[in-house]
């Protein structure tokens, strides 16, 4: 359906006219420097391009007051000291004879984008405005913030198009307190925003930006506050933030639309936030909000003051809408202590609204403190409770490239094409004659181990996947589909381990489901990690492979995607992404597109599917719609996870968290302790582990 572009230039035209050291840095340039970078790497032509209108006095009026209102309509008609003296009486802002024209325009653009989603014109979008939104008032601009632009978006979304759930993510650095207030007693919108908090030090010094605050009234349990307590939060603080926190109760609160206050003061090299999170990054957030509502995702610009940071960053966003992989992370995947307290704190505030954190924060079994794998070998690139970083003095635009290790997406070539054109590849029966001798005696070595592959169907299958694999290995296709006779998908799969491993592949992660052992002759060397969803029990036989039974409902089903397989998943860092669909997997058609899509933002997209030859048609191309870059379908309201899949889930972290330290999130409380839990390290659960 596309992603839309929503941009006018004369939002450029508003500018500070005196000296003001702490507004200068709201500039036209933040603008003309991101729209400059879409167009150098081919995005813009890649979107629909709408041009931004005003919105009108009555959509302003759906949150702002008349008064209000008219007073910024004033400032067209005020001369430079008039406007000087305006500005003084609010929190950080300045006016300009084109402020109210430039204001009327950011928030006409996210209305326009609303209404491009949901009439189904586009399927997401950005709108690249200013001036800013989330701190703006009732009656008051504030922090560069004249009309609140995402605020009046979801507000237009409930009464134009009759929405009931709208989910608004806050990820500028900066506390978006204008949204929480003209929501924070109203159910139908949950807020989410993280922020530089420091204890209450940092701008703007609000109490109630603190994680304690959760809304009042009907909406309590609806504003969500994560507070960062320290500078220097990277990418694994903020994808550990949204597995453990945001995505959790978004699930639960299942959105229709998806708003995203999109600050990338956030980033790297921001002389605001301080922060480490490199612009790669806010494509991996933009990927796991987009399995929300069907995909109906909205951005719209707030902060950004580090020119060649924002450009970067918000060239990622509009890639992760385009549906493009996103890009691997750079760094380790261990988030910082001070990380780790804000978000449990925040789960601590959330608990009593929030069924899916009820029963997942309870007591981790305890574990023995070693930190070495149980084969005897301390864990790879997995240091332990590292304390943030304080963030450097923000390094100059030439320099910030050299540190955002950015990949540009492979190449890719498709011979014959089924449902993703250019994802996915379907080969013919006869490809392994058309390629020659080579490639059949190549398949006949790899298959002669294995006396399942002997029959001509299960070489003739085999020969397609080595032949896809290899595409993917070259960079010549990012992902795929390929299917096998049902006796011989064990051996299978062996195989393209065994060939992503030998040909070019460093670390590859395997989600088996259903009844598919580990390969016995598979090497413990760290290079693979092994999932199974569907083993009789939970056990963690080594750092590397991991079994849980297939969770029975739908709550259990998440979290065990977003509570262990997703953070093994970004620790681990893979390159190549094995998910095969084996005997007796159990796993119904939105589950697995659910999983593949999360899973296809990992190793830059490289994800191969494996299925069994007589899996329904409609699963392969459910599969192949999500590896494209579609939406997966939505799983409606989750149910709640049952005690047995809970008990599973806290005892494989408890097992596995000295090690992979994306797992690690725990109440420092036991309010919500689980029956049962302190049951779980024998039993059912007998794995062993260190």
């Amino acid at each position: 359906m596309g992603t839309a572009l929503v941009y006018h230039e004369d939002m450029t035209a508003t500018r500070l006219l005196w000296d003001d050291p702490e507004c200068e840095i709201e500039r036209p340039e933040r603008l003309t420097a991101a729209l400059d970078r879409l167009r150098q790497r081919g995005l813009e032509q890649r979107c629909l391009r709408l041009s931004a209108r005003e919105a009108s006095k009555e959509e302003l009026g759906l949150v702002h007051s008349p008064e209000y209102v008219s007073l910024v309509r004033k400032t067209q008609v005020l001369g430079e000291e008039e406007l000087q003296a305006l500005s003084g009486q609010f929190d950080a802002i300045y006016f300009h004879p084109s402020t109210f024209h430039c204001a009327r325009l950011a928030a006409g653009a996210g209305l326009q984008l609303v209404d491009a989603v949901l009439t189904g014109a586009v399927q997401n979008g950005l709108a690249l405005v200013r001036p800013p939104g989330h701190h703006s008032q009732r009656a008051a601009a504030n922090g560069f913030c004249v009309f609140n632009n995402v605020a009046i978006a979801a507000a237009h979304a409930k009464q134009k198009h009759g929405l009931h759930r709208i989910l608004i993510v806050d990820w500028d650095v900066h506390h978006g307190q204008g949204i929480q207030y003209l929501f924070e007693d109203d159910p139908s919108v949950l807020y989410f925003s993280w922020h530089r908090y420091e204890h209450g030090r940092f701008w703007p010094f609000l109490r109630e930006s603190d994680a304690d605050a959760v809304g009042r009234g009907q909406g309590l349990g609806f504003t969500v506050n994560l507070p960062w307590n320290q500078v220097g939060m990277g990418n694994a603080d903020y994808v550990a933030a949204f597995l453990h926190l945001l995505l959790p109760l978004a699930f639960e609160f299942d959105p229709e639309l998806v708003l995203v206050s999109a600050g990338f003061d956030s980033a790297i090299g921001d002389p605001e936030g301080q922060m480490q999170a490199t612009p790669e990054c806010f494509a991996h957030l933009t990927h796991l909000l987009q399995v929300l509502a069907g995909g109906r995702v909205c951005a719209m610009l707030e902060g950004g003051y580090h020119l060649e940071s924002l450009a970067e960053s918000v060239c990622m966003t509009v890639q992760a809408l385009l549906g493009d992989p996103a890009p691997p992370l750079s760094g380790l995947m261990v988030p910082c202590q001070s990380a780790l307290e804000s978000i449990q704190s925040a789960r601590a505030a959330q608990a009593p609204y929030w069924k899916s954190l009820q029963l997942q924060d309870v007591t981790p079994v305890p574990t023995s403190p070693s930190t070495h794998s149980p084969e005897g070998r301390p864990p790879p690139l997995l240091p332990g409770g590292p304390t943030c970083k304080a963030a450097a003095p923000a390094p100059a635009p030439s320099s910030l490239l050299d540190q955002l290790c950015l990949c540009p997406a492979p190449s890719v070539r498709t011979t014959v094409a089924l449902t993703a054109p250019d994802i996915t590849l379907v080969l013919p029966p006869d490809v392994i004659q058309q390629e020659g001798s080579a490639l059949r005696e190549e398949t006949e070595a790899w298959a002669r181990p294995h006396e399942s592959l002997a029959r001509e169907e299960a070489l003739t299958a085999l020969g397609k996947l080595l032949y896809l694999l290899d595409g993917m290995l070259d960079g010549q296709v990012n992902s795929g589909i390929a299917a096998t006779p049902a006796s011989a998908a064990a051996a299978t799969l062996d195989v393209a381990i065994q060939r992503g491993l030998s040909h070019g592949a460093q670390r590859l992660l395997c989600v088996a489901l259903g009844q598919l052992d580990r390969p016995p002759d598979l090497a413990h060397d760290g290079r693979t990690l092994w999932l199974n969803i569907g083993g009789k029990e939970a056990a963690a036989l080594s750092m590397f492979h991991v079994a849980t039974p297939l969770p029975v409902m739908t709550g259990g089903f998440l979290s065990c995607i977003l509570g262990l397989v997703l953070p093994l998943a970004y620790g681990f860092q893979p390159d190549l992404v094995l998910v095969a669909l084996g005997p007796g997997h159990g796993l119904q058609g939105p589950h697995a597109a659910l999983l593949a899509a999360m899973l296809r933002g990992l190793a830059g997209g490289r994800v191969l599917a494996l299925l069994e030859e007589d899996s329904t048609p409609q699963l392969a191309g459910i599969l192949a719609r999500v590896l494209r870059g579609e939406a997966p379908p939505s799983l409606g309201p989750s149910s709640v996870a049952s005690p047995e899949d809970v008990q599973a889930l806290m005892y494989l972290r408890g097992q596995l968290e000295p090690q992979w330290k994306m797992l690690q999130v725990r109440l420092i409380a036991e309010a919500w302790l689980c029956p049962g839990a302190r049951l779980c390290r024998r039993g059912r659960w007998g794995g062993q582990g260190n």
